[in-house]
């Protein structure tokens, strides 16, 4: 009996991080270059889950499940919008919109979105697998949204 009462601190301590990496946040590790010079190989960063309650906005980073991997993604249109990239200019719904980072030269294409699906792109264009050869994400497979850098140490904090 004095060993399960001794046990029941280390169990509660268990489940309350089970909840927390299930339901709250969770670490991923990012895999290739497709988000650089945001985002590089190797860099632990923080899933934050319940920012996906406050919704989802244009350029957000984000985390997308497409079967067994995870991605890491900026959005760049939301549902129901037609995006239009001309001349390295970003078009939603025929409107210029100014972009505040700086990206990789984007060929044209255009697409639209459905009703619950986001379009999503890295910021490295150039070596990107995203939504312009996998299509549009819908809102199920986007599992939080990426705006903590962990590790390395030196790149400790919040990502734009």
């Amino acid at each position: 009996m004095k060993f399960l009462k001794e046990l029941v601190p280390y169990i509660i301590i268990i489940l309350v991080v089970v909840l927390i990496r299930t339901f709250f946040f969770s670490p991923a590790l990012v895999s290739g270059s497709s988000m650089e010079d945001t985002l590089y190989d190797g860099e632990l960063v923080i899933v934050n889950k319940i920012a996906l309650k406050s919704g989802i906005d244009r350029f957000d980073i984000v985390i997308v499940n497409i079967g067994d991997e995870l991605l890491i993604k900026r959005v760049i249109a939301l549902p129901n919008e037609k995006i239009e990239y001309k001349n390295n200019v970003l078009y939603i719904n025929d409107e210029k919109i100014e972009t505040p980072f700086e990206f990789e030269y984007t060929d044209d294409f255009v697409h639209t979105t459905g009703d619950d699906e986001y379009f999503v792109m890295g910021d490295n264009r150039d070596v990107s697998q995203d939504s312009r050869v996998l299509g549009a994400f819908n809102v199920k497979s986007i599992k939080g949204k990426v705006n903590l850098v962990l590790f390395p140490f030196n790149k400790i904090g919040f990502v734009k």
